[in-house]
């Protein structure tokens, strides 16, 4: 079949049109060469492929011939079962055929997006379509230069110099030792400025949805990019979250390991064959511990597996480590 459209816009053989406008939006937005100054080649290559796909399979006929013939047919022309479909042109001679023209990328970027720039303040304005603008940015360059201008790097003012990113923003995220332990979901307003297309800063509110994973640790960051107050000429800055231990009233942790120090008054007998108690776990439940041999303060007794949960493999934990904090009856000569 040549190449996937499906794959390359990240859905299924049965996305609805809903569902293939979403795809597009997200990957246009993630690809747009004005959004990967560092790696513009790539970006451009793959952000023409996204909107072809996306002409495709968002045009029935079209979606129908690739889904029976595959791109070469599309692309190579073939019997027209229908000789007035857009975007395709009779050849001569013979029975009449079509092929598959693409359209321009940024038309297609401009029909989902409408007239406002996804990016903030940047110019999406049309003007100069057809009157012969010399230059061009790569979308002109690229795809025929159908509407003149680029719809961000021309639109932006002759002196305006490449924007510079403001720096991160940086903020503790306390997580208590339970909900590393069983991890959980953190949602956080902010609010921010955006850049609207007029120039003017708009305020805004937004929820973030932070995942915690068990077993992360202090000092885990998590990135939210571009989030931080837009500014003309400055890519908004990255919000970080740096997530701090709160500290316990019965376990502190050692790496992957939690520490216990169990305070416990014995008789006699205790201190010399052995005992058992009951230690409730960060997941709530009744771990008994069984002590077989005579205790001193120094004994340490460790558990294999009731540590806590490793981040990088959940389904392996650290250990438990029980300290004796040991008060003996005072018949009993230390």
């Amino acid at each position: 079949m040549g190449v996937d459209y499906y794959e390359i816009l990240e859905v299924d053989h049965h996305a609805t049109d809903e569902e293939l406008k979403k795809a597009y939006r997200r990957l246009a937005m993630k690809w747009h060469p004005d959004k990967n100054p560092d790696n513009k080649n790539d970006a451009e290559t793959k952000f023409k492929l996204i909107s072809e796909s996306y002409e495709v399979l968002s045009d029935p006929q079209k979606r129908a011939i690739y889904d029976r013939y595959g791109e070469d047919r599309l692309k190579g022309g073939m019997p027209s079962p229908d000789a007035g479909m857009d975007s395709f042109f009779r050849t001569g001679g013979g029975p009449t055929t079509f092929r598959f023209n693409p359209r321009d990328a940024n038309g297609i970027f401009e029909e989902v997006f409408g007239s406002s720039s996804p990016f903030g303040g940047m110019g999406m304005g049309m003007g100069g379509c057809g009157r012969g603008m010399r230059g061009g940015s790569w979308v002109s360059r690229s795809f025929g230069g159908l509407f003149g201008n680029d719809i961000f790097a021309e639109g932006r003012p002759k002196n305006q110099g490449p924007r510079r990113k403001a720096p991160p923003i940086q903020n503790t995220l306390p997580c208590s030792l339970e909900e590393l332990y069983k991890g959980t979901t953190k949602k956080l307003k902010i609010s921010r400025e955006i850049v609207h297309v007029s120039g003017r800063t708009l305020p805004v509110q937004e929820i973030l949805t932070i995942d915690i994973q068990p077993g992360w640790k202090k000092g885990t960051k998590i990135t939210f990019a571009e989030k931080g107050n837009e500014q003309p000429n400055v890519i908004a800055a990255d919000i970080v979250f740096i997530v701090d231990e709160k500290p316990h009233n019965v376990f502190t942790r050692d790496g992957n390991d939690l520490v216990v120090t169990q305070k416990i008054s014995l008789t006699e007998d205790e201190a010399l064959t052995g005992f058992t108690f009951q230690l409730t776990t960060l997941d709530g439940r009744c771990l008994p511990i069984a002590i077989n041999n005579g205790t001193d303060p120094n004994y340490e007794k460790v558990i294999t597996g009731e540590g806590m949960p490793i981040s990088k493999d959940p389904s392996k934990r650290g250990n438990l480590r029980i300290k004796f904090n040991i008060k003996f009856p005072s018949m009993v000569d230390a």
